[in-house]
C-alpha cells in the first residue's frame, strides 16, 4: 500500500471524526462480542477436556485389540498382565507421567434394604493419584491403601444406597469363572466426576481386592497419563511403534470421550452462527458509513477524476479507508476484550449445573492466540468486503454529473 494513498485514507477518515468513531466502535464491539462469546467457550472446551482426562479416562489407555468394541460382553478374555516389560517401556517414554493398571467389572451393591447395580474399577490408589486429580471427594476421604477393605462410592451411588463414609457394602458379582462371589467392604468416601451418569453408577476399590472379588490377575486396561493434554497425539503414536499390534491397542482419550466430542461440535457450531452475525453487523455498519462518505465526497471525487486521477486511485483510497477502520477496531476491540476478559475471570461467572452434571460451576473466560487471530481477521475481512462497493460506485461516478452533484 503506497504512502501517499495511506496518508490521504488517514486523513479521510479523520476530516469526519465522529462517523469514523462509530465505525470503529461497531467494529470494536463485534470483536469484543465474538472474543467474550468466544473465550468462554473455549474455557469449556478446556475445563471439560481436563475433568474428563483427570476423572476418568487419563490421556491413553492401552488395552488389548478389539477389547472396547467386544469386551464389555466379556471383558476378562482380553485381560492384560499384571505385570509385564511392556508397563515399563511405557512409563520410560517422554511425557509419560503416571501409569496405573485398571480392572473393570459390574455386579449389584447391597446395603440394608437397598439393592443397585454398579460399574466398579479395581485401581491402584498410588498410582491412580495423578491421573485422578480432578476425582472430587465430595466425602470421606480417598483410596489410600491397595490393601484396606474400602470402597469409594460415587455420590449418586451412595445416594441411592442411602450410604456414608463408615458405612458397610456387600458388593455381588459373577466372577470370570462363572461362580458367584461377594465382598463386604467400608465406604470411606464419595466422589464426583464431570458426569453426573457414571458417578449414579460408579465405585472404586483397590485392584487387588477387585482381582480377588472376580477371581482373575491382571487389568482390563493400563491408564497413562501425561505431562501435557497436547502431547497425547505424539505419545499415543511413539507408543503404537514400539508395542506390538497384535497384542495391544492404544487408544486416545478422544476417542473414548463421546459427551465431550459432541459437546464441542455443538459448541462450535454456535461460535460460528455468532461470527456470522457479527460479521453481518459490522459489513452493514461499514457499508453504510463508506456509502456516507461517497455522497459527501461526490464533488470532490468528480474533480479528482476531472483533473486525470485514475479510477482505481479512487477505489483504492476508499477500500484503504475501510481497511483502517478494520484494523483500529479490530485492534482496539481486541485490548479491550483482554481486559474484560481478566477481570470477569477474577470476578467467575456462576453456572447452573449443565445437563448431565450433578452440580454448577465459576465459569471463565480464556482468550487464545487463535480465537484473538480470528477476531482479527474477521474484523480485517468484513471491513474490506464492505468497503469493495462503496469504493467501487466512487470509481464509477460519470465526472459531469459529480461535478454538478450540489449545485
Amino acid at each position: 500500500m503506497p504512502t501517499v494513498g495511506l496518508r490521504t485514507a488517514t486523513r479521510n477518515l479523520w476530516r469526519n471524526a465522529s462517523r469514523t468513531t462509530i465505525a470503529i466502535l461497531a467494529v470494536a464491539g463485534g470483536v469484543v462480542a465474538f472474543l467474550l462469546s468466544g473465550g468462554f467457550i473455549e474455557w469449556i472446551f478446556q475445563d471439560m477436556r481436563e475433568s474428563t482426562i483427570h476423572s476418568q479416562l487419563g490421556h491413553i489407555q492401552v488395552v488389548r485389540p478389539a477389547y472396547f468394541d467386544k469386551g464389555i460382553a466379556d471383558p476378562y478374555a482380553f485381560l492384560l498382565p499384571a505385570e509385564s516389560p511392556e508397563q515399563a517401556l511405557i512409563e520410560r517414554t517422554p511425557g509419560v507421567v503416571s501409569l496405573a493398571p485398571r480392572l473393570a467389572f459390574s455386579g449389584l451393591a447391597s446395603h440394608d434394604e437397598a439393592t443397585i447395580a454398579f460399574i466398579g474399577e479395581g485401581v491402584d490408589p498410588r498410582r491412580e493419584r495423578p491421573i485422578s486429580t480432578r476425582l472430587t471427594i465430595t466425602l470421606g476421604r480417598d483410596l489410600t491403601d491397595a490393601s484396606e477393605p474400602a470402597v469409594l462410592v460415587g455420590e449418586g451411588l451412595a445416594r441411592s444406597l442411602g450410604v456414608t463414609p463408615g458405612a458397610t457394602v456387600v458388593l455381588l458379582t459373577t466372577a470370570a469363572n462363572g461362580s458367584p462371589n461377594a465382598l463386604e467392604l467400608t465406604v470411606v468416601g464419595t466422589f464426583a466426576t464431570v458426569s453426573k451418569e457414571f458417578d449414579d453408577r460408579a465405585l472404586r476399590l483397590p485392584i487387588a481386592l477387585a482381582r480377588k472379588l472376580m477371581r482373575v490377575d491382571g487389568a482390563t486396561s493400563w491408564v497413562a497419563v501425561l505431562d501435557k493434554t497436547e502431547r497425547t497425539a505424539e505419545v499415543v503414536q511413539t507408543l503404537r511403534a514400539g508395542l506390538p499390534g497384535k497384542g495391544f491397542e492404544i487408544v486416545p482419550w478422544t476417542a473414548l470421550a463421546d459427551f465431550y466430542n459432541k459437546t464441542v461440535v455443538l459448541f462450535t457450531k454456535q461460535i460460528s452462527v455468532v461470527k456470522l452475525i457479527i460479521g453481518l453487523i459490522i459489513v452493514l455498519t461499514i457499508s453504510n458509513t463508506q456509502m456516507m462518505a461517497v455522497l459527501e465526497r461526490t464533488t470532490e471525487i468528480g474533480t479528482s477524476l476531472a483533473i486525470g486521477q485514475r479510477r482505481r486511485v479512487v477505489m483504492r483510497t476508499f477500500i484503504t479507508e475501510g481497511l483502517l477502520i478494520g484494523v483500529l477496531g479490530g485492534i482496539s476491540g481486541l485490548l479491550l476484550a483482554c481486559l474484560l476478559a481478566t477481570i470477569i475471570t477474577a470476578v467467575g461467572i456462576p453456572m447452573p449445573p449443565p445437563p448431565g452434571m450433578a452440580r454448577g460451576y465459576v465459569a471463565q473466560i480464556v482468550i487464545t492466540y487463535s480465537l484473538a487471530a480470528d477476531a482479527l481477521v474477521l474484523a480485517f475481512t468484513t471491513t474490506l468486503f464492505a468497503s469493495v462497493l462503496p469504493a467501487w460506485k466512487a470509481s464509477r461516478m460519470n465526472i459531469v454529473d459529480a461535478l454538478r452533484y450540489n449545485q
